[in-house]
């Protein structure tokens, strides 16, 4: 009876709660109310009175006189401080109330509810479009047998949303008027914006996927499995199902990132998600508002960890609690070193060509030039040289992208060893896009290229750390692993010579896959005016510039918008280019070593 009861839904529920408030729910519980806590007090932090803030968003025309600021904060409970407006308000939420806008006056839940609503529906949608993409890039994998060096893929990942959303409305609703685009009103309304966010998710997963496949393909039960007849949709199902397991984690990630990280692709066709409703109310200071919207994405996410970590745990099944389980050997991707050593040839002479011009030189008169041997990609809105503007925001732009991507790599690695600690941070950090971020760090610290950094380094490590921490699990749980204790060896020596060198290359090849995602996330932030600020020539400020004239003008949304996908190309193919030599020296000093070996052995047997 009693083991029957250990194993009844109500007992695996007992146990999933006590291990959520273990270390990771005790680690949740502390990440959630710090970021609340720094959320309600977002108006102080920013230096200015939050009873003008509110009074311009009320009314822009109302005279700001000290009889009306006053009656504002009487309104409002200011005059009682932030850690009293911070009480009221989490007893209010105990009892179901989310308070009621500073700016509108309706009750915050509704709006909350509305914009969730929305957000979800587009979720749904742009992963639906991902996971289609994601599968035309996996199936060649499937049907040689054999992994590419993924830069077309990585090209896609690295394609703005937010640029990709302009030119979708301008040539599918403006110039074919197919599509509608703006507003929310129907199921059409899904279609431009689930394309502009499902595209690069669908280049991420579909890359991670493609690039895991082939040493599960070299498996010897794949072997057998095709010898004894049996069919190449069974054996193709059979392999996905083995390597999707560590890859899970990244596929929920995803999710929550295509609702909360959509704010730019709201923006630009109007849609009324809870992104938008959030950035919204941190622009106004409509504090109740922006307190629910990050609530809201806070649950969306914790609950999208959870869905994916049961999904992981159903696909491993009971081999990982009992060391049945054994690793693919990594196989390195071939890669031509034609491919890297072109697009670094392109890039560098692009940006060294850049270099020696002036980014700042202002002509009216040139407004908005073709490309021409004067200006080889053209000029901007204000007559500035787009080459001069690309060439020298490479250095901001993939400067800071690489800085934050090695110091998420150092932090994944060292937090995948402690996932019970990790896990908790990592779920709210995934929750949170950067935009929130973003506003909340500028909110302290003004815009500008470091405040992005930061933002963006706080919440880009949860993808690597979740993909390390799976890994090292499984590594641990490896048959292999169990016969090196059984024989004696070190828990040093595990961990240098078998834990760290199988989590080590795959999560550094899945950082440089992600170095154009970060890049990314800084273009957006700079592209809503909390990043770099004018005139700095950073990539995402020439994307935002270029925005207003792209149909007259497409050349100087185009350069950044190439240079990050030749970025993404770049750093795939010549990961994998590395990756390939460094197995084939591991190959010859294998086969020296048996060589040596052998005529050793022989040598010994003559003596």
């Amino acid at each position: 009876m009693g083991s029957s009861a250990a194993w009844s839904p109500v007992g695996r529920a007992v146990r999933y709660a006590g291990k959520w408030v273990g270390p990771a729910g005790l680690t949740r519980l502390v990440c959630l109310l710090a970021v609340l806590t720094v959320v309600g007090l977002l108006p102080w932090l920013s230096g200015r009175d939050p009873a003008l803030t509110v009074l311009r968003a009320r009314s822009a025309e109302q005279e700001a006189t000290p009889e009306a600021l006053a009656s504002i904060r009487e309104n409002l409970g200011l005059g009682a401080g932030p850690l009293s407006l911070l009480g009221n308000w989490a007893s209010g939420l105990l009892r179901g109330d989310l308070g009621t806008s500073w700016v509108s006056g309706t009750d915050v839940l509704p709006s909350v509810v509305s914009g969730l609503q929305v957000s979800l529906g587009l979720m749904g949608a742009a992963f639906a479009v991902a996971v289609l993409l994601a599968c035309a890039l996996v199936a060649p994998v499937l049907v040689r047998g054999r992994g590419s060096a993924g830069a077309f893929a990585a090209m896609l990942a690295a394609v703005p949303e937010f640029l990709l959303a302009t030119v979708a409305l301008l040539v599918c609703g403006v110039w074919l008027g197919l599509l509608p685009t703006a507003g929310w009103a129907g199921p059409e309304y899904l279609v431009l914006p689930a394309i502009a966010l499902g595209v690069p998710a669908g280049g991420l997963l579909g890359r991670l996927v493609a690039d895991a496949l082939p040493a599960v393909l070299d498996e010897r039960w794949v072997e057998l499995w095709r010898g004894a007849g049996v069919s190449r949709a069974r054996v193709s199902a059979a392999a996905l199902r083995r390597v999707l397991p560590p890859l899970v984690p990244q596929f929920g990630m995803a999710a929550v990132g295509l609702t909360g990280g959509a704010v730019a692709v709201e923006t630009v066709f109007a849609v009324p998600g809870i992104g938008r409703t959030a950035l919204g109310a941190a622009k106004s200071q409509d504090l109740p508002l922006l307190q629910g919207s990050i609530l809201a994405l806070l649950a969306l996410g914790l609950v999208t960890g959870a869905l994916a970590a049961l999904a992981r745990r159903r696909l491993l099944g009971p081999a990982l609690g009992d060391a049945g389980l054994t690793l693919p050997q990594a196989r390195p991707v071939r890669a031509h070193p034609a491919i890297p050593l072109a697009l670094a040839t392109v890039l560098l002479v692009t940006i060294g060509w850049g270099l020696l011009r002036d980014p700042y030189s202002v002509d009216t008169t040139a407004r908005l030039l073709p490309p021409t041997w004067a200006h080889p990609l053209g000029t901007d809105g204000l007559g500035r040289d787009v080459l001069a503007r690309l060439g020298h925001g490479a250095a901001s732009t993939v400067g800071t992208a690489a800085a934050v991507c090695v110091l998420s790599l150092l932090a994944s690695l060292a937090l995948g060893f402690l996932p019970g600690v990790a896990a908790g941070a990592a779920d709210i950090a995934n929750a949170l896009p950067p935009v929130i971020v973003g506003i909340l760090v500028a909110a302290a610290a003004g815009p500008g290229t470091g405040g992005a950094a930061l933002a963006v380094a706080l919440i880009s490590w949860p993808a690597l750390s979740a993909h390390a921490a799976a890994l090292v699990q499984e590594v641990r749980a490896s048959t292999f692993l169990t016969a090196q204790r059984a024989i004696g060896a070190s828990p040093l020596w595990i961990l240098t010579r078998h834990v760290l060198p199988s989590v080590a290359a795959p999560v550094t090849r899945h950082a440089v896959l992600r170095l154009p995602g970060i890049a990314l996330a800084l273009a957006s932030l700079g592209f809503l005016g909390l990043g770099a600020q004018p005139p700095a020539p950073e990539w995402g400020l020439l994307l935002d510039e270029s925005r207003a004239y792209v149909e007259r003008a497409p050349w100087a949304a185009l350069a950044p918008a190439v240079a990050l996908a030749l970025l993404a190309g770049l750093a795939v193919s010549g990961a994998a280019y590395a990756q390939t030599r460094t197995g084939r020296r591991t190959r010859k000093t294998g086969r020296a070593r048996t060589v040596k070996g052998e005529v050793s052995g022989a040598v010994s047997a003559e003596v």
